[in-house]
């Protein structure tokens, strides 16, 4: 039942509702992985399945197209390693300040230092089984790295607080949060109402799935160790579509759930009581074309950036917006909409500290169909940063000369030209992070190497891990920032 990518590599199946079928086909195949997961005991921690020697690549520098100081380099991976990695994860790793990238079954710690990457393989063991879909999370404000497969009914997941050199083995999710398109997050509890356990780990942490039209969460309070039973985070009475983008918990424990489409209109499900009740919330002018995933962060300040792929007819494009809210969701403000965009997949929201954001963004200048194999346009990774809480921004190409992908971005698996198939290479979301410093880095997968870089009838719809690092310019950490205003040029 699962997809083959244009190299005959399997890859993860399609997204839900298109993915219904393949996870309901496998859950058969997820009770053995289960099992295994289940025979490792959960408090038992296990070196890593396997730890690659590093191997390091020369970046690709990316200039700047906007007169603001802010700069990014892309660092791709190396040749045999992270090379199927469609809807990639990123995280941080707290030992070296390095990242954590998740490419389907393979976790990557990667290290940068004078211009170079190294990327480790560091994959746990609970990894190295059956897949639906690979997720990675880190609780930057803990420094623990999460890395689920999903089993339809639950998912085999271990986590790390040394970057990948030793892994936990957890129970991988609550009972009754099935099937599909899992999401882990984590943060802070909220104050009040909610007891906290009296455990060494301070965070609650959420494992979220949705089952078509549906969506629940679970929360462990061991860390991730153990989770309980799943609550509703929003039914087919609240009018949602199944699919959601992945969790994020905003400084007070207030935990946001975004979804793509709730009667027509991009939304979030917000609980403030830590996962026991949630409540939908919508962005009144958004419209959506039930694509790509919506994504949610919340800065130190309270401050809510939601951002998504708006447009109410996909035969003729989409753009990227960012809407802000300062009362947990209840109303919102349009702050920003992506300039000389015709099409647009994958925005991913990031912030830091009181007024600092960033969101990144494939986007193509062409208008158009870009579900079609056939679609003329060529996109790129953008990134636009704002440090005003969204009055003004600064918008950057990060890959002027090197596509991402030349053609359409699948997210339908259907193309009624008949031509279906290799545009679906890049799956259903990109990923971002913050460093320790604040440095915006994305997580993507470039489905334009080799030849096609300059040639498109060279074009391989390929899915290699890469992240675009920011290299210039203020992070979103203001300690981080150069005196006097100068642009910060960074390590």
């Amino acid at each position: 039942m699962d997809e083959t990518s244009p190299t005959g590599r399997p890859i993860v199946p399609l997204t839900t509702p298109r993915r219904v079928a393949a996870a309901a086909a496998l859950l058969l195949l997820a009770a053995p992985a289960t099992a295994l997961a289940a025979s490792q005991s959960a408090g038992r921690t296990q070196a890593a399945g396997k730890a690659a020697a590093g191997k390091s690549t020369v970046a690709k520098k990316a200039a700047v197209t906007t007169t603001a100081p802010t700069g990014f380099t892309t660092y791709p991976a190396p040749a045999n390693q992270a090379q199927d990695a469609g809807e990639p994860s990123i995280g941080l790793d707290p030992v070296t300040g390095g990242a954590m990238f998740q490419a389907v079954q393979q976790t990557e710690r990667v290290n940068f230092s004078g211009g170079s990457s190294t990327w480790t393989d560091v994959s746990p063991l609970t990894s190295k089984g059956t897949t639906l879909d690979p997720i990675l999370f880190t609780d930057n404000r803990t420094g623990r790295t999460f890395a689920s497969q999903l089993l339809a009914a639950t998912s085999a997941m271990s986590f790390t607080d040394d970057g990948g050199k030793n892994w936990t083995p957890s129970q991988g999710g609550g009972i009754g949060t099935v099937f599909d398109h899992q999401s882990v997050g984590g943060g802070p509890y909220p104050a009040g109402g909610v007891a906290r356990p009296l455990t060494a780990y301070p965070d609650a942490v959420y494992y979220c799935a949705q089952a078509d039209v549906t969506a629940s969460c679970a929360r462990s309070d061991n860390g991730g160790l153990t989770f309980g039973p799943a609550s509703p985070a929003y039914t087919f009475a609240d009018g949602c579509a199944g699919l959601h983008g992945h969790l994020r918990v905003g400084p007070d424990g207030t935990a946001y759930l975004p979804n793509f489409d709730c009667n027509g209109h991009a939304s979030v499900a917000v609980s403030s009581d830590a996962g026991t009740t949630w409540k939908v919330r919508e962005v009144p002018f958004s419209t959506t074309q039930d694509e790509s995933d919506p994504s949610v962060s919340v800065g130190k300040d309270g401050a809510v950036y939601f951002a998504w792929q708006d447009g109410a007819d996909n035969t003729k494009g989409s753009v990227a917006k960012v809407a802000v809210s300062r009362d947990h969701g209840a109303t919102w403000t349009l702050a920003y909409t992506a300039p000389g965009i015709g099409n647009v997949q994958f925005p991913e929201m990031i912030s830091g500290d009181a007024g600092r954001a960033a969101v990144a963004y494939l986007g193509s200048p062409t208008a158009g169909n870009d579900q079609l194999k056939a679609f003329p346009g060529v996109f790129h990774l953008y990134v636009a940063t704002t440090y005003d809480g969204g009055a003004t921004w600064s918008t950057v190409d990060t890959t002027p000369s090197d596509p991402v992908q030349r053609g359409g971005i699948s997210l339908g698996g259907f193309d009624p030209s008949g031509q279906a198939g290799a545009e679906r290479n890049l799956l259903d979301f990109n990923d971002i992070t913050l460093d320790k410093a604040g440095r915006v880095l994305v997580g993507y997968a470039d489905g334009c190497t080799g030849g096609c870089v300059s040639d498109p009838s060279k074009n391989a719809y390929t899915d290699s891990g890469v992240i675009a690092r920011q290299s210039t310019g203020n992070t979103l950490f203001a300690a981080y920032d150069a005196s006097g205003g100068a642009a910060t040029t960074l390590n």
